[in-house]
């Protein structure tokens, strides 16, 4: 289930049941290790694994969603070959990948999903792919923080010891906004701090966070906050900015806005943290848009490459 329907789903069944650091002060301008990604669901592209591809090689993207799925189902042995032949001579890399098991789920689904995780796994490791990511959801109706804590620490180690054996990370995307977090009758995980405190619990090497810009600025963290970690510790970054017209606190999950569309985010601060601590992963936006996703494939890829592209300027960075 998509988060936007989990969360509609979630709203429903509630409502029935009523700084600046010393130590980068001096710190030049860095070089961009971080890629720019295209993960094509997020902005309403449609295709299939290759057309992706060129697709990335024609705009000029630097990482691809690795359509795990896809070729576990659909692609022979030469076929892979082919397009690993393409995707290295372009100088391509992967971002990441869904974790194909909700963890939220009963213990009975959990079970039977996380059957066939070590399947993906070993497909995502012949791709060469070795980023994979869930998000983790700000409240919950019937688990206190503790009894959340523990069963997603448990099912979410589970995920990343199996994910360990191929060479493949995990990532855990905390929602920030404040909507979230009352949502539902117990709040949970929803900041960097608190999410940091999961990995901590699940105590796998292979776990780190999904930073995004949104629920960064939701959360009320700041470049100080990604300054605490190390380039490992993020999975996948995404850079968004949030609507006009709303507070930090009043913003809700499934509404955003490209990069520097509306100036509420301070992507200038997002992308130094990044910069200030050599992340080297994949960048890519997840602005859950409507008329980008209405536009056809071409002026959204476009438009998406522009406006990362620009808040890029903002750091001096191409």
């Amino acid at each position: 289930m998509i988060r936007r329907q989990f969360i509609k789903s979630a709203a429903l069944t509630s409502v029935s049941a009523l700084s600046f650091s010393p130590s980068f002060a001096l710190k030049t301008a860095a070089e961009r290790k971080f890629k720019i990604a295209l993960n094509p669901g997020n902005i309403g592209v449609k295709g299939n694994l290759m057309e992706i591809l060129d697709y990335a090689i024609q705009y000029g993207y630097e990482a691809i969603s690795p359509y795990t799925q896809e070729v576990m189902n659909t692609y022979s042995d030469g076929q892979l070959r082919d397009f690993l032949d393409k995707f290295k001579a372009h100088n391509m890399s992967y971002d990441s990948v869904n974790l194909p098991v909700d963890y939220k789920k009963s213990r009975t689904s959990f079970n039977t999903e996380f059957k066939d995780l070590r399947r993906f796994c070993e497909t995502m490791e012949k791709q060469g792919a070795t980023r994979m990511n869930t998000w983790i959801m700000s409240s919950d109706d019937n688990l206190t923080y503790t009894e959340n804590m523990k069963r997603t620490a448990y099912r979410l180690g589970e995920c990343a010891r199996v994910a360990k054996d191929y060479g493949i990370s995990l990532g855990l995307e905390y929602l920030g906004p404040r909507t979230l977090v009352s949502l539902l009758r117990y709040p949970f995980i929803a900041s960097m701090k608190e999410g940091k405190e999961l990995i901590g619990e699940i105590g796998e090497s292979n776990v780190g966070l999904v930073l995004d810009s949104f629920h960064w600025y939701c959360a009320n963290d700041t470049i100080d906050d990604i300054r605490t970690l190390k380039p490992e510790d993020i999975i996948t970054a995404d850079i968004n900015d949030a609507r006009a017209g709303f507070t930090r606190v009043t913003q809700t999950e499934g509404k955003r806005e490209l990069p520097l569309a509306t100036g509420v985010i301070n992507a200038k601060d997002f992308l130094q943290g990044l910069l200030d601590i050599g992340y080297d992963g994949p960048l890519r936006t997840e602005p859950f848009n409507k008329d980008l996703n209405d536009m056809d494939n071409d002026t959204a890829l476009q438009i998406n490459l522009d406006s990362v592209k620009k808040a890029f300027k903002q750091v001096g960075i191409q």
